[in-house]
């Protein structure tokens, strides 16, 4: 455990910011997992709407440092790909 107050305040930093990182990337899981259901449902419409907002939430976390910018560039490659499938 922290012995002074400055590995007592780095305590509290770390643990908001896991708090906080760990809320965005269950954000990111949820709205990939909504633009696989749409293209297992071969709605295209729908699919190309929720691939839109999944790539703003994706390009947000990546901003904040949340995900490394390749990552954040091929999760939305590979979701782009599948989207684009449909036709």
């Amino acid at each position: 455990m922290a012995n002074n107050k400055s590995a007592e305040k780095r305590a509290r930093q770390s643990e908001k910011r896991r708090m906080r990182n760990t809320s965005a990337r269950t954000r990111v899981k949820t709205g990939v997992k909504a633009v696989l259901a749409s293209v297992e449902e071969k709605d295209a419409e729908k699919a190309r709407k929720v691939l839109i907002d999944t790539t703003k939430i994706i390009d947000k976390a990546s901003a904040r440092g949340i995900f490394h910018k390749n990552t954040a560039s091929r999760k939305i490659s590979r979701l782009t790909k599948k989207v684009n499938a449909l036709g």
